[in-house]
């Protein structure tokens, strides 16, 4: 690592699926609603980019409460996916994020090959959104429920549909609810993504011991926070070591020095979640702190980073 002049700005530029990114730090879908909620934190021009809420082809009311709680490092969600739609996003949401220099991610996701396949196409000629998060943890009520993200094969086919209808660089988020995470990669980056996002939230449960009943009504929900964050960790190692194609590290990351650890292990660009319920600047402290963390180490390029694990 060269010298640095500590008075100097370190790059924390990096590329993904063809988008050039100010920073590499950006919020998980579904933490950061439509962008709008946090305008009045922070200069939303100050990230990497912009991901927004899962859109899908209608509206959506979620899930009945109680929907989060705590965990001990975490938390559980189990939102459903509540959303406005893809039309009403474009009508309503979408004018604010347009007006910015950040780019945006629309994720998105549908509950079959024909749902996936219809909103890729309303989404594609739209020229706002810089790219799509395509979010394959979802089930297939036509196949019997089976999640699109747990079989190679279904991911392999929803992910060449929407493939074949979008124009946009197309990234793909993986869960973690599977064996072998680098078949998963693999079969998708085949199919046609040109980028991963890992890891989506692991499956869990909690119990209030009194009543007797589950903290959430759908009674198991997502973990996420900072508990998870080794094993999204080790799937971002084995999912960038599988791929020839970038990889979105997300799982816990609560301050700067976990994004440098996620690009350690391989991941181009990170994705905060939960940090954002906490502290709704966090976004902004991170990008800060991996500046000084670069000044302190030396390092002009963040990109030196990526993937430099030393075994």
């Amino acid at each position: 690592m060269s010298a640095k002049n500590n008075e100097t700005s370190p790059n924390l530029g990096v590329e993904v699926a063809g988008l050039r990114l100010k920073n590499p730090v950006m919020p998980a879908s579904g933490t950061f609603g439509y962008g709008a909620e946090y305008a009045p934190f922070f200069d939303l021009n100050r990230l990497g980019a912009i991901v927004t809420k899962g859109l899908s082809l209608k509206p959506k009311a979620g899930n009945p409460t109680p929907r989060i709680a705590e965990t001990e490092g975490g938390m559980l969600n189990a939102i459903g996916l509540q959303n406005v739609g893809v039309d009403a996003f474009v009508a309503e949401k979408l004018p604010l994020l347009g007006s910015l220099s950040t780019p945006v991610i629309a994720n998105f996701f549908g509950n079959s090959l024909e749902e996936y396949g219809e909103v890729a196409a309303r989404l594609s000629d739209i020229p706002e959104i810089a790219a799509c998060e395509l979010n394959i943890s979802c089930p297939n009520v036509k196949k019997g429920g089976i999640v699109f993200g747990t079989d190679p094969k279904a991911a392999a086919e929803v992910v060449s549909l929407v493939r074949s209808k979008l124009s946009k660089p197309l990234i793909v988020k993986l869960t973690p609810n599977v064996t072998d995470i680098a078949l998963m990669a693999r079969a998708v980056e085949e199919a046609g993504a040109d980028a991963l996002c890992c890891i989506n939230t692991l499956t869990g449960m909690a119990i209030d011991i009194r009543s007797r009943k589950p903290r959430l009504a759908n009674v198991t929900g997502g973990l996420s926070g900072p508990a998870i964050r080794p094993v999204a960790v080790r799937m971002v190692y084995q999912a960038s070591s599988a791929v020839n194609i970038p990889v979105i590290g997300v799982g816990g990351i609560m301050t700067a020095e976990d994004v440098v650890e996620f690009l350690i292990a391989g991941a181009t660009a990170v994705q905060v979640g939960t940090a954002n319920f906490i502290d709704p600047c966090a976004m902004i402290e991170i990008i800060e702190g991996l500046e000084s963390f670069c000044r302190a180490e030396g390092i002009d390029d963040i990109r030196e980073l990526i993937g430099s694990l030393r075994i």
